[in-house]
């Protein structure tokens, strides 16, 4: 029994991360006192702009999950990529109003924190600055949070910087655990992405131990930081 062209659309769209990631974003919005509607289009905002990057990245990684996860809904003919472009082009078209819908500054932010991310993941995926575009993306849901508002119309209170160097640790943290279960396969591929090249230095126990206690540690720190100095 064939799966419809819907379901693997969302299969390749990374749907755990996306609505993990979306609901994170909301709740966070709800305990920073922003009222129902402003939360659900912070969810819906970051459920489509996480879709957006699932499909990109499916659509670039095709040739390498062809070889090594043929499971995948892009790697055999079970979805065609002119399907997952139309998606993903549509997807864009939509992501653009909804992030100017929270305010100018944090649209920019939010459509910064998606080219940064997309960009870095084409062409730093395999290279030992692999970091470096997690940590930017992640800094700057702070300030799409702090300078979010209604209908276009936002604030201009700036993240505080505590929240932001915490949130580009965190990005850091979850770049090098998503890392991880493929990293063998990154190895015979010849890249040398930056978890590669500490797991080839520590080896990949104790790097799991480390990224989740630096992952765990930078959560709680987020969680401090966010009763005590606040978002903005």
């Amino acid at each position: 029994m064939s799966t419809s062209p819907a379901l693997l659309l969302v299969r390749a769209a990374h749907p755990r991360q996306a609505v993990a990631t979306a609901a994170v974003l909301a709740a966070a919005a709800a305990v920073s006192g922003r009222p129902l509607r402003e939360v659900v289009l912070v969810a819906g905002t970051v459920l489509v702009g996480q879709s957006i990057l699932g499909w990109a990245d499916d659509l670039t990684d095709r040739p390498r999950d062809q070889r090594h996860r043929p499971d995948k809904p892009l790697a055999g003919d079970a979805l065609d990529p002119g399907t997952v472009w139309f998606a993903l082009t549509c997807a864009v078209l939509l992501v653009v109003p909804l992030s100017v819908a929270h305010g100018r500054l944090a649209g920019i932010s939010y459509l910064t924190l998606l080219a940064v991310s997309a960009i870095g993941d084409r062409f730093l995926h395999a290279r030992v600055l692999s970091f470096v575009p997690w940590m930017v993306s992640f800094a700057l849901y702070p300030a799409f949070l702090a300078y979010g508002g209604w209908n276009g119309v936002g604030t201009d209170s700036p993240p505080t910087v505590a929240l932001t160097v915490l949130a580009a640790a965190l990005g850091l943290g979850v770049h090098v655990l998503t890392a991880l279960p493929g990293l063998v396969h990154d190895h015979e591929e010849g890249e040398r992405s930056f978890p590669l090249v500490l797991a080839l230095r520590t080896g990949t126990p104790r790097l799991l131990v480390g990224a989740s206690v630096f992952t765990g540690v930078a959560t709680v720190a987020i969680l401090i930081a966010g009763r005590t100095v606040g978002l903005s």
